[in-house]
Parts: structure tokens; C-alpha cells; sequence
């Protein structure tokens, strides 16, 4: 298990611990802040990189893991989850995750946020999420996203 150095990073490793999960997280020396960035500095594909981005569905706080390689439509998802999503602030996501936009990971919140996982990153045997800091990853799996954040799977834009 790799060394957390940091507050919300040792949550993250908490929370994973309890599904039995122990990654090695990833430092990067610069924050990875974007999917590419973080893509880039792993040599992995964009699409593996697992996005956690936090959206308010009907003003209550939300977090959609997303492929890398796409972007979210917020209003197509609004419309198939029977609500409005908008962005959230860097108040409300750090609120809800105790975690800072750029490295918000699926797991180690304050309390459970709903989630959504984008069926996309099933395309991949691994795929990488923030670690609670925008300075780190972790690996993990669709599965094992699924199963630790207690997510639903949902696309997050229409098939092109």
C-alpha cells in the first residue's frame, strides 16, 4: 500500500481498505488535474482515466465517474436520471467529498455522495481515479468501482 502523505489521500486508502482493496497510489511530482494529464503521465489511454466530477442533481450534490475520453452531457443525463444536473462549486465539491476539483476521488467523502459510473471504463482490465489529491491515482476497476462508491451504472452522454 503506498504511502498517503496527506489527510484526504489516507480517507481514500481507509475507505478502499474496507472493501479489502489496498492500491499503491501513484505521486506525481505536478498536479494531473485534467484526464490527459494524468493519461499522459501514466502512458495509458485517455479513456482509462476514471473522472470523478461532482454535479448537482436537483441541488443536491452528485458524483458521476466518467471515461476520460468523453465529456459528460449534462443535460442528456439531466433527462435520463428525471432531473436537472449543473455544475457544482468548488464549495459544494468540497463539501461533499472533502476533497479538492482535481482530485476528487470515487471514495473517502464525509458521507456517501450518489453515484453514477460510466459503463465506458468497463471497456478497460484497469483504470485509474484520483486519490484525494490532485498529485495522485490509483488503480482499480470498473467492478471494483461499482462496488466501493455503491454506484449505478449510467451513460453519460447518448451513443454517437
Amino acid at each position: 500500500m503506498g504511502t498517503a502523505k496527506h489527510p484526504a489521500v489516507q480517507r481514500v486508502l481507509d475507505s478502499l481498505a474496507e472493501h479489502g482493496i489496498h492500491p499503491e497510489v501513484t505521486w506525481f511530482d505536478d498536479a494531473t488535474t485534467t484526464a490527459q494529464l494524468a493519461a499522459d503521465a501514466l502512458g495509458v489511454d485517455v479513456g482509462q482515466i476514471a473522472n470523478s466530477l461532482v454535479f448537482t442533481f436537483d441541488e443536491e450534490p452528485v458524483l458521476v465517474l466518467t471515461s476520460g475520453a468523453h465529456r459528460v452531457d449534462t443535460e442528456w443525463l439531466g433527462d435520463q436520471l428525471g432531473g436537472a444536473i449543473g455544475r457544482a462549486s468548488k464549495d459544494v465539491v468540497q463539501g461533499a467529498t472533502g476533497q479538492v476539483i482535481g482530485g476528487v476521488a470515487p471514495v473517502g467523502h464525509p458521507q456517501p455522495v450518489l453515484t453514477y459510473v460510466d459503463p465506458a471504463l468497463a471497456d478497460y482490465s484497469q483504470v485509474w481515479a484520483a486519490a484525494g489529491h490532485p498529485k495522485t491515482v490509483f488503480p482499480t476497476t470498473y467492478d471494483q468501482l461499482l462496488e466501493v462508491t455503491g454506484g449505478t451504472p449510467q451513460a453519460v452522454r447518448p451513443k454517437t
